[in-house]
């Protein structure tokens, strides 16, 4: 993992004093024909959205090697009182010991990968309490933009340990999961209210990756759910060359809130810079 070291380059305004967290560890994610590499890094990352599904609401994929392994494992049990005869050889009895040792490590292969993570999923229990479910996104930006909006921040909430996500791009919205926001606004009155808790804090104008692991105070800025322990802001930089100067424009950010201590792993944080890499150079504007 990249050692974590103190920031800012840039002055946040925040209700408390912190201390901020980043990472410096450099990483290829847009594909170039100079670098063969770095290609195969970014198919990897593209790839790594494409997870197994039943498309069962409700159901939890990722433990279905528990199920696996209860279902298995019962079978056998019903099997060694039920259809086996007095007579029971030792090969049958090492045999039916290998499987009942098999059903038991698919049952708990889920925690093994919990385990290997760093970090448990996020579950009903440690969901904030008196934050609101909202799904916001502002309206004049195209048909095209808002399904790719839409798509990734479902993406981000699903396959991370996130429970608010923010992405702003071009200055244009799409706000989901939990936030603390104030009573009774509408949709549209929420969108104002977050750009101008961004304009507050100052977030427009990050560069650089921004990730704190381990936050203490939940109240850091006011638009974060009680209880948030993780929170990394992502950039999403366009690069431009002028005069033989290369320069990186900011066209907006990810923000990312979790209810866990160190939430987001060095590939997870490659994967949501390579999702909001998506966006550079893309018009947000409606036709």
């Amino acid at each position: 993992m990249s050692s974590l070291s103190i920031h800012p380059p840039i002055q946040l305004k925040t209700h408390h004093q912190f201390r901020a967290k980043k990472t410096r560890k450099s990483i290829a994610i847009h594909a170039s024909s100079d670098n063969p590499q770095s290609q195969r890094q970014q198919q990897q990352l593209n790839l790594s959205v494409l997870r197994f599904t039943f498309g069962i609401p409700g159901l939890d994929e990722s433990y279905l090697p528990r199920w696996i392994g209860y279902g298995f494992g019962s079978l056998l049990i019903l099997n060694h009182f039920l259809g086996s005869n007095p007579d029971t050889t030792q090969a049958q009895l090492r045999t039916e010991v290998l499987g009942l040792s098999l059903a038991a490590f698919s049952a708990a292969l889920p925690y093994f990968g919990r385990f290997l993570k760093g970090a448990t999923p996020v579950d009903q229990g440690t969901l904030p309490q008196d934050a609101e479910q909202i799904f916001a996104m502002s309206q004049n930006i195209s048909d095209a933009q808002k399904e790719d909006l839409a798509w990734a921040t479902y993406i981000l909430l699903r396959n991370t340990n996130t429970i608010a996500v923010l992405i702003s791009i071009q200055g244009e919205l799409c706000v989901r999961g939990y936030w603390k926001t104030p009573d009774k606004m509408s949709k549209d009155e929420v969108l104002d209210w977050f750009k101008e808790q961004i304009e507050n804090i100052g977030l427009s104008d990050v560069k650089d990756t921004l990730y704190f692991p381990q936050t203490t105070e939940s109240e850091i800025w006011e638009m974060l759910p009680e209880g948030t322990r993780s929170l990394l802001v992502e950039p999403v930089l366009q690069a431009t060359v002028q005069s033989g100067n290369k320069t990186e424009n900011n066209e907006g950010f990810i923000l990312l809130a979790s209810s866990i201590g160190y939430a987001y792993s060095d590939k997870d944080r490659a994967w949501i810079r390579a999702t909001g890499n998506k966006f550079r150079g893309k018009s947000t504007c409606s036709e």
